[in-house]
């Protein structure tokens, strides 16, 4: 069957797409029957599993009821997701939810909202970030996806973010990481010109480009520096929110509260397509009486709404945060450590909740990448036995250049969990040989 679907970040010609005929809980089906526990949640997004029965059931309601409805109405599902997800928002300052159809248009107006409120253009962004693959989100972001989409906005400012295990500041533990981390950061912005900044933007925890969890202290310096300058702070929890990292946002592991927050994934385990932002009082307060000078005709979508509104149930009935961080702790950390104990080809491992990453390295000792950045082609070929192995196994890895990431669903049971890290470490196995 001739197949007239254009797939994303792809040679058309050289990929062969599984197909998914179904899907239920932590698992997927292909089209030959065959079964894989889905150890990357897809793209990360589907934080309750698939067809959770709950939010299936709230789309079909809502579908009996009202379909759709345009942004410039008040609609009772939307007005009621705004109001759960402010009240779970770090801080007491946060008071609306602007509704987009995913994360890079969060990301988009984010910035929209920042430039418009401090009346500066400017923005800083992380080398190693994904905000999104629309104009402002890829300009934004650090890693290679973007070298093919420029030139982009020029007004961006990008700075080096923590990385103790390849620092680039020659730190030998945490503590240094984070305060030089901090010192260059606060140089970029002087050097540049603090007058100018609008924003800086930061996914909490670095998806995409690492799962690199910031040391502790850098997220309250970064803060603080931005009080210090004027700029508005904007957390990227697009990938990282909703109990991903066994918090309900990822700033709450650190205690640390944004101006702006974009969020989406696991807003309703991406169902139906949907995004935002949630903004401080403040901000909001600049349109006020003043047209915001922005939307979408899908803004709020009822039939994505509705489930968002489910899962907030379902992380309150099913303790979904607190299982999650007690998984990361207890079944996941521990294992990962050991594998870096054991297998030479491990090189760092790290993470929070059920999203944690494994490095592989030519040599334990040296640090080598196992191939190299942003390697394609026969440069990646040695990773080819772990991902031919995983899925052997039965469980479909995430995999990101010289990296495993795991991210499986938040509802996935322990026995689970330990079947698909049994299936990772068949895999390095396969790669120590």
């Amino acid at each position: 069957m001739s197949d007239n679907v254009f797939y994303s970040w792809s040679a058309q010609d050289l990929i062969n797409p599984v197909e998914i005929v179904s899907a239920e809980g932590v698992r997927f089906t292909d089209s030959e029957g065959k079964e894989y526990l889905d150890f990357a949640s897809q793209l990360v997004n589907t934080n309750l599993g698939h067809q959770h029965p709950k939010l299936v059931q709230a789309i079909k309601d809502q579908a009996d009821v009202l379909s759709t409805v345009q942004p410039a109405f008040k609609n009772s599902t939307r007005s009621e997701l705004a109001r759960l997800i402010v009240e779970a928002a770090p801080g007491d300052h946060f008071k609306k939810v602007f509704f987009t159809n995913g994360g890079a248009e969060a990301v988009e107006n984010a910035i929209r909202m920042a430039r418009s409120y401090t009346g500066r253009r400017k923005v800083l962004s992380a080398y190693r970030s994904y905000h999104g693959a629309t104009s402002m989100a890829i300009a934004l972001t650090g890693e290679p996806r973007r070298w093919k989409n420029e030139p982009t906005d020029a007004s961006v400012v990008r700075f080096h973010g923590p990385y103790t295990y390849r620092s680039a500041f020659y730190a030998e533990n945490e503590e240094q990481e984070c305060e030089r981390a901090l010192e260059h950061l606060e140089q970029t912005i002087v050097l540049e010109g603090p007058e100018t900044f609008a924003a800086l933007i930061m996914e909490p925890v670095i998806g995409s480009a690492g799962v690199l969890v910031p040391p502790e202290g850098y997220l309250k310096g970064l803060r603080e520096i931005c009080d210090k300058y004027g700029i508005v702070y904007i957390a990227d929890e697009v990938m990282v929110g909703f109990g991903r990292t066994g918090a309900m946002f990822a700033v709450d592991n650190w205690g640390v509260v944004p101006d702006l927050i974009t969020f989406a994934k696991g807003v309703n385990s991406g169902y139906v397509p949907l995004g935002g932002v949630i903004m401080s009082e403040d901000i909001a307060n600049t349109w006020a009486t003043t047209p915001y000078h922005g939307g979408l005709t899908y803004s709020g979508h009822p039939l994505a709404c509705a489930p968002g509104v489910a899962t907030f149930g379902v992380l309150e009935e099913e303790n979904i945060v607190e299982r999650t961080r007690d998984l990361g702790e207890r079944v996941v950390k521990p294992r990962l450590e050991q594998w870096r104990e054991k297998y030479n080809v491990v090189g760092d491992v790290r993470g929070l909740g059920l999203f944690w990453a494994v490095e592989f390295v030519k040599d334990s000792e040296t640090r080598e990448p196992l191939i190299p950045f942003n390697a394609s082609g026969e440069a990646a070929a040695p990773m080819a036995p772990f991902s031919k192995t995983v899925k052997e196994h039965g469980v479909w890895p995430l995999v990101s250049g010289n990296r495993i990431h795991i991210a499986p669903p938040l509802v996935i049971s322990e026995e689970d969990l330990n079947k698909g890290l049994d299936a990772i470490e068949a895999g390095i196995i396969a790669l120590e040989g």
